[in-house]
C-alpha cells in the first residue's frame, strides 16, 4: 500500500474532527468576519476604501490592487500553514481552510464594495460566496439547477431567497475541503519536504485567490450606487 493512500486514510478522519465546523455556519461566519473585520484586519469596505484613496479614486486600479494584495495574503498564509510537512499536516490543514476562506471572502467583498454593492444585502453576500466557488463550478451548478444564476444574477435578483444561504454555503464548504485539504495532503505526500510543501501551498493558495479575484472582477459589474 502506498504512502499516499495510507496517509489519506489516517488523516482524513482526524481532519474532519479537527477542522472548524466546516458547514454553512462556518462559511457564513467567515464571510461576516471578512466584511466586518477581525483582529488587526479591517473590514472589506474599509480596506477597499483605503486602497481606493491610495490610487486617487481610480476604481479599476483599486480593484486590481485589491486582488494583488489578497493574492499576497493568501500566499503568506498558504506557506505558513503548509510548512510543517507530513507530521503536522492534520493540524495545519484546518488552519489553512479557515485562513483561506477569510481571505477569499474579504477579496470578493472588497471588489463588490468598490463596484457599488451593499455588503449588508443578503443577496450580495450569497453572490460573494458564489464567486468563491469559481466560474467552472458555478457554471456546472447553474446547469444542474442547483444555483438559480451567476453571482451577478444572484446579487441583483428582484427578491432574496433564504434557501440559497444554505445551498451556496454548503457548496463552498465542500469546495474548500476538497481543494484545500485533498490537494494539500497529496502535495505534501508527493513532496515530503516541509519547506517545499510550504512553497507549493503558497503558490496554490495564491493562484486560486487570483482566479477568484479575476472571476469576481468580471462577474460583479459596476452598480450605480456609488
Amino acid at each position: 500500500m502506498g504512502i499516499g493512500s495510507s496517509l489519506g486514510r489516517n488523516i482524513t478522519p482526524r481532519m474532519a474532527r479537527m477542522a472548524p465546523q466546516l458547514s454553512s455556519h462556518f462559511v457564513h461566519e467567515a464571510l461576516r468576519r471578512a466584511i466586518e473585520g477581525v483582529g488587526p484586519l479591517p473590514g472589506a469596505a474599509q480596506g477597499a476604501d483605503s486602497v481606493l484613496a491610495k490610487v486617487g479614486g481610480d476604481l479599476e486600479r483599486a480593484v486590481h490592487d485589491v486582488i494583488e494584495d489578497h493574492v499576497r495574503y493568501a500566499g503568506v498564509q498558504g506557506f505558513g500553514t503548509n510548512i510543517g510537512g507530513l507530521v503536522t499536516a492534520a493540524v495545519m490543514i484546518p488552519a489553512n481552510i479557515a485562513g483561506l476562506t477569510l481571505i477569499q471572502c474579504r477579496l470578493v467583498a472588497s471588489i463588490a464594495h468598490l463596484r457599488g454593492y451593499d455588503l449588508t444585502d443578503k443577496r450580495v453576500r450569497n453572490a460573494i460566496l458564489a464567486c468563491i466557488l469559481g466560474e467552472e463550478t458555478v457554471t456546472t451548478l447553474v446547469r444542474k439547477r442547483r444555483l438559480p444564476s451567476t453571482p451577478m444574477g444572484i446579487a441583483t435578483a428582484p427578491t432574496y431567497d433564504p434557501h440559497l444561504d444554505t445551498v451556496i454555503a454548503a457548496e463552498v464548504a465542500s469546495e474548500l475541503l476538497t481543494k484545500v485539504a485533498g490537494k494539500r495532503i497529496a502535495t505534501t505526500v508527493g513532496r515530503r519536504v516541509p519547506v517545499v510543501g510550504g512553497m507549493v501551498g503558497a503558490g496554490t493558495d495564491a493562484f486560486s485567490s487570483w482566479q477568484i479575484g479575476r472571476y469576481a472582477d468580471r462577474e460583479l459589474r459596476p452598480r450605480t450606487l456609488r
